[in-house]
């Protein structure tokens, strides 16, 4: 039987083969567990900080999966990112217990403070498991407790605005 319409659409070449390489290798280091797939983002993520488009194709390509199934995972999870990652990170929680400790003023400075900064990316969170001890946050991955605004200033002395 003749295929009818043109076959499918050849996969670019990625930006950066390099990096192609790497999560080549990533995948099919990983490809032998059972449910491969979010093993290998992680580990995308870990290892690159993000996953980037041209990461898709590779990871499917291994997997045997379609480049639409990666995407459909990446995009659900927020673990995911498809951006590089800022210099900084404040992951501020938003759950009950904080709140009634006054983490909504810590998250509004937080995030009038950083608004037009690229090198700090503010967050939310909703639980931490520090809940007598909040409002609590991460400041580039490392828990804080008390956090009030001036606090917050004081950790975060240096980064950008």
């Amino acid at each position: 039987m003749h295929q009818r319409g043109p076959g499918p659409a050849p996969v670019p070449a990625p930006a950066d083969p390099g990096r192609a390489a790497s999560v080549r290798a990533i995948a099919e280091g990983l490809a032998g567990l059972r449910g491969p797939l979010l093993p290998v983002l992680h580990e995308v993520v870990a290892t690159h900080g993000y996953v980037h488009d041209d990461d898709l194709p590779v990871i499917a390509d291994v997997l045997n999966l379609s480049r639409a199934d990666v995407l459909g995972v990446v995009s659900f999870y927020h673990d995911f990112r498809r951006t590089p990652p800022a210099e900084h990170r404040v992951t501020l929680c938003r759950a009950e217990a904080c709140q009634a400790r006054g983490a909504e003023e810590t998250f509004a400075a937080a995030s009038d403070r950083w608004s037009a900064s690229e090198a700090v990316e503010v967050g939310e969170v909703f639980c931490l498991g520090n809940c007598a001890l909040g409002p609590s946050g991460m400041l580039d991955g490392a828990l804080h407790a008390h956090l009030t605004p001036d606090r917050l200033d004081e950790l975060t002395e240096g980064w950008g605005r």
